[in-house]
Parts: C-alpha cells; structure tokens; sequence
C-alpha cells in the first residue's frame, strides 16, 4: 500500500549509472539541493557558538552510546511509569510483528502515520498491507510518494526528486484513490497543492483510532519522546487517536533535558534552515484528559547493536536525520537518493546502511565507494560525524572479505615483493629492460582503470642509478 519498495535494487554504479542520464531528474535535485544547503548557512552563521554546539552534541552522543544500556533501561522504566508499555524488537520482522499485533487487537484498519524514518527502514506499511491494514501517510512529501507508488529519495524531504508539475498531476490522477480526490482545475502553485492535501487529509485525521510515529528524541530522564515538524500534520496523528505506536530506533534516546536543548538549537538549522522546528511535539506516557489513551513504545534494534560493536563505524549512530550531508554531496547530487537502494541515501546511507544491513549483497558492498571523499558531509555534520573515516573503514572491510578481488592480489603480490629486496631488485631491472612494452594504460576494462595512464618508467632505475653515482 505504501508503494515501491528498495528489496532487489541493483548496486549503487548501476542505478547510479542510469540516474545521471536523467536531465529532469538532475535539474530537481541541483536546484532543491543547492537552495536548501545555502539556506542552512546562512542560519548556521547567525550562531557564534555553533562549533561549540557541534562539539557539544557530539559528546553527548558518544557518552550517550557508551552507556546506551543504561539511559535504556531507564527510558523505560520512566515510560511504564507514566503509563506507556515498552517493547523490544531485535529486528524487522518482530518489530513488524508486534505493530501488527497491536493494531489488530484495536479492531482497526487503518493507521495514520507521522513521518518516521525507523518504520520505512523495517518496511511497516507492507507488513500492514499484509494484513489488510491501511497505513496514510500524512507528511506531504511522504504523502506524494505514497500516491505515487513511488520511493522516498531524501531523508528530510522524500520527494524531492518531483517538481511541481509532477506533484500536481500525481494528485490530479491518484488522491481519488485513497480518499477525497483533488479539486477541479488543481494548478502547480504551492498554495493550491499544500491546500488539496489539507483536504484530502483532514477527513484521515478526523476518524482515525491509531496513530503511528516515530521520534526524533527520546529523554531517558522523564520517558519523553519528541517529533519535530514543520506542517503541524505529526501533531495531528500524536493527539487525536485513541492508541499512539511508536518505533524508534535505539540510539535516538538522550540523558536528560538538558541534552536534548542543545540538539533543538542544531537540527532545525541544519535540516530546514530555521532557527526552530514550526511543530515540536512532546509527550510522557498517557493522560485521563488529554492525548492518546494507550501508549506504546517499540525499541528498535535492527542492526544497530552491531553497529555499536565498531569502534570506528559506531559515530554513525549520532546521526539526527538532518539531512545536511546530502545537500552538500556533489555524488547524490547528481544520482539523486534512489541510488543508494535503501530509505537512508547520500553520504550518511552511505555509511549507516552497511552497518546495519552489513556488506554481503552487491548493494551494500558497493555504498561505501559511493563518494569522492571530499570531506564537505564531515563539515555540515552539527555531531561532527567523520563520514569519510567511516567509508574509508567500510571499504576495507569490503575489499577484506574478497569483493575487491584482484586489488587484494595485487597488494598481497607488492607486500612480498617489498619483503624480498632481491626479488625487487630484478623486478626493477626487468621492468626497465621492458618498459616499451608496457601498455598506456592499467590492466582491466574498468572505470577507475580506463581513466589512468601508467606512469613511463625511466631508462634505469634508480637502485642502479646510486650504485653507481654513491661514490
């Protein structure tokens, strides 16, 4: 019901491959990409203390990840107390399970949803289709993804691979299907498309029991979770339904208030370029006269407890989800987030994908050679992830267990060499007495060798050269 899903996508070279050859596609991304990014430096540089909020966010995260079990178990004890019902989830499957278990036992058939990350990523609203459970999404841009059985491609804003043109003829041909279809005469303007999906919302929000999120934060000192939005549709789906779920992941949760005050200041700047969130939502638990009466809590797992386990790759779960590094990435500007065969695309995806999935499919294997390395993810980052560290780790991970084949041969074959000065020596005097024979080029018939020239080697070498000049 949610539409296409990212299961069979092909490695990141080819769909990378034909992304690039999409000139729509290409002119959406340059200029949604390059808006937003200059909006955020600007917003950014009104600060004078943002490299002392950065800092301080990413200490707060590694001090959190180091006593994860314990502001843990805290968070749940502060959540039962205040009348929520915790569970675990150690993956996908039994976080989908338990969803659907809930939502079955409310008699209900559908579900409304605030835009959540963590439920895309173990594939929720399938696992509800499966069971002839309707999940809506509200967020616009998830909602334009929904009616156009298509794929989000942005962590902040999942259709910006569409324009104007494409949204309107997407509500035109299938909001009729899901609900309230859209006006007579629906233009391309901001304000008439944002004004159709009030519309054909409002009616979703009004006689829905089940409300399904996930969460931006969780503070382990009260057991409080907050959304923050900026279309006041989260705040819809927190308040309205009888039964709230919601499934975060494990790492989102933070000490105390106080934390959480820093992370207020850097995310809207760095994702939406505002000073604060428009909707920022918060709730402990249930209350006899206001919110949702039942609350649940699913902690999501999935991957991330391993990903704990790595020294160097472990930073990628400070990650807030601000989407800073993909508006500065010169590579997912031009492939645009589908590439990346996964919900979490650009740099961060990058990286947080084979941590959590690990590196055994094509797919997976071949994200983390998906950048240039420039450095700009590392320097938009406000929890000061070193993106560039961590790929570089995952590739040798890669290349570790074989998926790079030959250049692992050739640096087993230049190690012994090296070991063995006399070997080197005659390989040197033998590739001098052979040199014009070389070819142009390095063997192989890929991209990386095809745009390489071999350096042309010298009349003789310079072991000979000091033997008989060292006098």
């Amino acid at each position: 019901m949610s539409g296409r899903t990212f299961i069979g996508m092909p490695a990141f070279p080819e769909a990378a491959a034909r992304a690039v050859g999409d000139e729509r596609l290409r002119a959406n991304l340059r200029h949604a990409t390059r808006t937003i990014r200059d909006k955020r430096a600007a917003a950014v540089a009104e600060l004078d203390d943002w490299a002392l909020l950065r800092r301080t966010g990413k200490e707060i995260k590694d001090r959190t990840l180091r006593h994860l079990d314990t502001y843990l178990l805290r968070l749940e004890e502060r959540v039962t107390a205040a009348g929520g019902v915790v569970h675990w989830a150690v993956d996908a499957a039994e976080a989908n399970r338990v969803v659907t278990g809930l939502v079955r036992a409310t008699g209900e058939r559908e579900v409304v949803k605030v835009k959540s990350m963590a439920t895309q990523e173990i594939g929720l609203n399938e696992a509800l289709a499966a069971e002839g459970i309707t999940a809506y999404e509200t967020d616009l841009a998830e909602l334009i993804v929904q009616l156009g059985e298509d794929r989000p491609s942005h962590i902040l804003v999942p259709a910006i691979h569409r324009n104007r043109g494409e949204i309107r003829d997407i509500f035109r041909a299938r909001m009729a299907d899901w609900g309230r279809p859209a006006p007579d005469g629906l233009t391309d303007t901001p304000a008439e498309l944002a004004e159709a999906a009030r519309l054909h919302l409002r009616e979703k929000f009004l006689r829905a029991k089940v409300g399904v999120s996930g969460a931006n934060f969780m503070v382990a000192e009260t057991g409080t979770l907050v959304v923050v939005e900026s279309e006041g549709n989260g705040r819809m789906c927190l308040t309205l339904p009888e039964t709230l779920i919601s499934v975060v992941g494990i790492e989102k949760v933070v000490p105390a208030w106080r934390d959480l005050e820093v992370f207020l200041q850097t995310l809207p700047r760095s994702s939406t370029a505002e000073r604060m969130n428009p909707y920022t939502s918060m709730w402990t638990g249930t209350t006899d006269a206001d919110g949702p009466s039942a609350f649940h809590l699913v902690l999501l797992d999935n991957g991330r407890t391993a990903a704990l386990a790595d020294e160097v790759g472990r930073q990628a779960l400070r990650c807030i989800r601000c989407s800073a590094c993909l508006n500065v990435c010169p590579v997912y500007e031009r492939a645009g987030g589908h590439a990346y065969g996964s919900v979490y695309p650009g740099p961060i995806g990058a990286i947080l994908t084979p941590l959590l999935r690990g590196t055994t499919s094509a797919l997976d294997a071949s994200l983390p050679y998906a950048s240039s390395l420039c450095g700009a993810c590392y320097e938009v980052c406000p929890v000061a992830i070193d993106i560039p560290e961590v790929l570089v780790h995952l590739r040798e991970r890669v290349a570790g267990q074989g998926g790079h084949r030959r250049e692992s041969a050739a640096v087993r074959a230049a190690t012994w060499l090296l070991d063995h000065p006399r070997a080197l020596a005659a390989a040197e005097r033998l590739a001098v007495r052979t040199r014009r024979a070389h070819p142009a080029r390095p063997p192989g018939s890929g991209a990386w060798t095809g745009g390489r020239d071999l350096p042309e080697l010298p009349e003789r070498s310079f072991r000979d050269w000091w033997a008989e000049n060292r006098t």
